[in-house]
């Protein structure tokens, strides 16, 4: 019984691995609360602004959805409580009012609105845009002179949106790699910038943290 369950729960884990990527586009509020859940030791924000980051995506994506429903194919990324709003409209009164929307949810600083004048998109190109997030992500990986898991990803009918803490170096060589890869039309930062020092500082604080060490 045992072994039947441990093989389960590896094709749970398996599957979730290869469908979590394919949420992103077609269901922005399902992949806000289940692809991101998990809060990252790594990462440059802090742990509180994190967990209100998380929280921004799922009442933007809630509100949006409840005023409406299937009309738009929009969702939101919050990063550091700026949050990039992607997806599509069907006219810019449409648009701007799903900016209103998210800039009334409580703790948003600032907002980015993205969304398209354009028809909703279908799975396939959802499904495009999951493989291309993938690649930009592994190519962030493979360059070794980024720290890229301090780098979000948000691809939308091809076009790349970087978000992060980053220094001017970074943003440069990030959208530099990003726009080699396959399928990307366009390449957008919206990344936050930060200093040199301010990134040791940061690095600091997260080895002390990892150390155990009280600040």
């Amino acid at each position: 019984m045992r072994v039947k369950n441990s093989a389960r729960m590896m094709s749970l884990i398996l599957i979730m691995g290869v469908c979590a990527p394919l949420l992103q586009g077609c269901f922005p509020v399902v992949a806000a609360g289940v692809v991101t859940t998990a809060l990252s030791v790594s990462d440059r924000r802090t742990t509180g602004t994190q967990v209100e980051d998380q929280s921004i995506e799922l009442k933007a994506d809630s509100r949006i959805r409840e005023r409406f429903g299937s009309r738009v194919s929009a969702g939101t990324v919050s990063f550091n409580r700026r949050v990039l709003v992607y997806g599509q409209a069907p006219d810019i009164a449409t648009k701007q009012e799903i900016g209103r929307i998210v800039a009334a949810v409580p703790n948003v600083r600032e907002i980015i609105n993205e969304v398209e004048i354009a028809g909703t998109q279908g799975l396939g190109t959802a499904s495009g845009d999951a493989l291309i997030t993938t690649r930009v992500k592994t190519s962030l990986v493979d360059s070794k002179d980024l720290q890229a898991n301090a780098i979000k990803v948000v691809t939308e009918r091809g076009v790349v949106y970087l978000m992060g803490l980053v220094t001017e170096r970074e943003a440069s060589r990030a959208a530099q790699i990003a726009a080699g890869v396959s399928g990307v039309v366009k390449v957008v930062k919206v990344f936050e910038p930060i200093s040199e020092a301010q990134l040791a500082e940061i690095n600091r604080q997260a080895q002390k943290n990892q150390a155990g060490t009280p600040q």
